[in-house]
């Protein structure tokens, strides 16, 4: 059961890579004092990856070394986890699962800025255009936990941190 007794919810703002998850998570946690852990950080700082995968230019994460990780903080409640893959965290650490969701030209721009070309960049584009991420939430997490969020300037970043700190704001503790 999400919320387990924690006093401060736990949020997954997953979605494809150029998504705005890393820029969405800073700006949440700043206005709602909520800890922002960013996997793919933490994967390289505490070496929780089995290797770099050539091909699609990443480290090759150990699942069970992440969650291993921040089980602790997870249980503790007050985080706004920032990854894009979201299927192999245990449901109850989470009281809402955000994915954000981007226009295809629009993410096609933000991911070439970044370097991403050849099979990285195909499979990321085919993930959003088929929507991937938000299937995998879907299927992973209670339907009312799960929203969908446009993030194709700054104007939808600005709003959506506007929602979920309202959100945030307004939650109460399973129980109280």
């Amino acid at each position: 059961m999400a919320g387990g007794g924690r006093m401060r919810p736990n949020i997954l703002v997953t979605g494809t890579p150029g998504t705005g998850k890393t820029t969405t998570c800073s700006l949440l946690a700043d206005a709602t004092q909520l800890r922002h852990i960013n996997v793919g950080d933490l994967v390289k700082t505490k070496n929780l990856h089995e290797g770099w995968d050539e091909e699609f230019d990443c480290h090759i994460m150990n699942e069970e070394l992440l969650c291993d990780e921040i089980e602790d903080k997870m249980e503790d409640g007050g985080n706004i986890v920032d990854y894009h893959g979201c299927d192999f965290f245990p449901e109850h650490w989470f009281d809402r699962v955000v994915v954000l969701q981007t226009d295809n030209s629009v993410l096609y721009d933000r991911l070439s800025s970044r370097g991403y070309m050849g099979a990285k960049l195909t499979n990321n584009m085919e993930c959003e255009i088929f929507q991937v991420l938000l299937e995998e939430a879907r299927s992973s997490y209670a339907g009312d936990i799960v929203i969908p969020l446009q993030s194709n300037c700054v104007e939808d970043i600005s709003s959506n941190v506007a929602t979920l700190t309202n959100w945030v704001n307004n939650w109460r503790p399973v129980g109280s």
